[in-house]
């Protein structure tokens, strides 16, 4: 990036933004919701897009002078559709969660019941928890995972959706390692009437590569974020079957967003456009691989994953056994130069803000060209700062050797 434009301006925040960049090449970057971007849908989210106002959708706007983003947003779309295989796509929403509060306001009326996982067992704050909009303006009941399996069983969504009658029922996670059985879902769904929304903010781009099984023609409605695996700029998409398509448009616009970000739409027509190249399909392949070498590593070094392993592009590990708290072994991997997030597991008996367990990724070290041979040496590298979290010696020689191995694999789209 030239940030000569903002140092002329503004060098406190250049130096912010060349610390960053220098930061995200010299770490690695195993937050499951991270990722890095081509240096195309970088440009395209940084263009003179960003300067118009586009209120409506194509061919219908308030404004004049749409020529050019009507056919941005159309490649969008029409990209969006083509991928996925969807009737229909909205690709203003301003992010994951008002996307999925477009398709509350699209479906549901206050009070309504919607059946989703719950925060701590892997499921979104999105999905009803309690501190959210969510969770305050509707009846949210939540399912879990199984203590002995720490997987979802789809029996007891089933004797729930029974019970509750919900008129939604979600599916979909942050923090859940294994394949989502979206065929199964809807079979419930139908059996109590419900709708179907699947949330596949964070697999969307193993979807799109074929890693991970598609919920279309399952779901009714599926909404996602634009970046994580998907690779492309920060913002929200829903897809639908076309007896939705008008609700979720006036959900979206006018129901709870203004003009959409133009720059943002362009980054996602590129990132699709990438997507759709055959090398995406390996890049899908690949981050599942290295998520699978990962924790096979890490269970070498006996480490507890939940679920016992992963069948996408996360893990999900509890420390109990190795007698160290999430919020400790986050910090202290950071000071090696491993970057990942606290994080609770289920049936986690601490609090979420210094939990038992951390989740990790391989989207962005993916992204990189990383492969096999370099999960294991990362699994190892693991286990030592876990082991010894207080050891500063120890940290900064492990981020000497991390970033000697960043220097081998470029960032895209990160030019120090």
């Amino acid at each position: 990036m030239n940030l000569s434009a903002i140092e002329a301006v503004d060098p406190q925040t250049a130096a912010h933004i060349r610390r960053e960049t220098t930061r995200q090449h010299n770490v690695l970057r195993l937050i499951p919701s991270e990722n890095y971007v081509s240096d195309a849908v970088l440009a395209a989210t940084g263009s003179c897009l960003t300067n118009k106002y586009s209120e409506g959708y194509a061919r219908r706007r308030y404004y004049q002078g749409q020529a050019e983003i009507d056919g941005v947003e159309q490649l969008a779309i029409d990209r969006a559709k083509t991928l996925f295989g969807a009737d229909h796509a909205n690709v203003q929403p301003y992010s994951g969660s008002p996307a999925n509060l477009a398709v509350y306001l699209a479906t549901l009326n206050p009070g309504d019941t919607i059946l989703s996982m719950s925060l701590p067992h892997g499921g979104h704050l999105t999905h009803g928890w309690k501190v959210t909009i969510s969770g305050k303006y509707f009846n949210a009941v939540q399912y879990g995972v199984t203590k002995d399996t720490q997987r979802i069983d789809l029996g007891e969504v089933a004797r729930m959706a029974r019970e509750h009658r919900p008129q939604l029922i979600i599916c979909g996670a942050s923090a859940y390692p294994r394949i989502i059985d979206f065929a199964g879902f809807a079979e419930i769904a139908r059996e109590v009437g419900a709708l179907l929304l699947a949330d596949i903010a964070h697999i969307s781009g193993l979807v799109a590569g074929g890693a991970h099984p598609s919920p279309f023609p399952h779901a009714n409605v599926v909404s996602t974020t634009t970046h994580k695996t998907l690779r492309g700029p920060r913002g929200g998409m829903i897809m639908c079957e076309e007896a939705l398509a008008k609700k979720i448009d006036r959900a979206v616009f006018p129901g709870l967003q203004g003009g959409p970000h133009n720059h943002t739409t362009a980054g996602l027509a590129v990132a699709l456009a990438e997507a759709s190249q055959p090398s995406f399909r390996t890049y899908a392949a690949d981050t599942v691989a290295n998520a699978k070498a990962l924790a096979d590593r890490l269970s070498s070094h006996g480490f507890q994953l939940v679920s016992g392993g992963t069948d996408n592009h996360l893990l999900l590990l509890d420390l109990t056994s190795k007698n160290v708290t999430g919020k400790i072994a986050a910090q202290a991997l950071e000071h090696a130069g491993i970057v990942c997030n606290a994080n609770s597991v289920p049936f986690d008996p601490r609090k979420p803000f210094d939990p038992s367990g951390i989740r990790i990724g391989t989207p962005a070290l993916t992204s990189r060209g990383m492969g096999t041979d370099e999960m294991h040496q990362l699994g190892d590298w693991m286990n030592a700062v876990v082991a010894a979290p207080d050891d500063d010696k120890l940290l900064s020689r492990i981020a000497a050797d991390v970033k000697a191995l960043c220097d081998q694999f470029p960032a895209p789209g990160v030019h120090e």
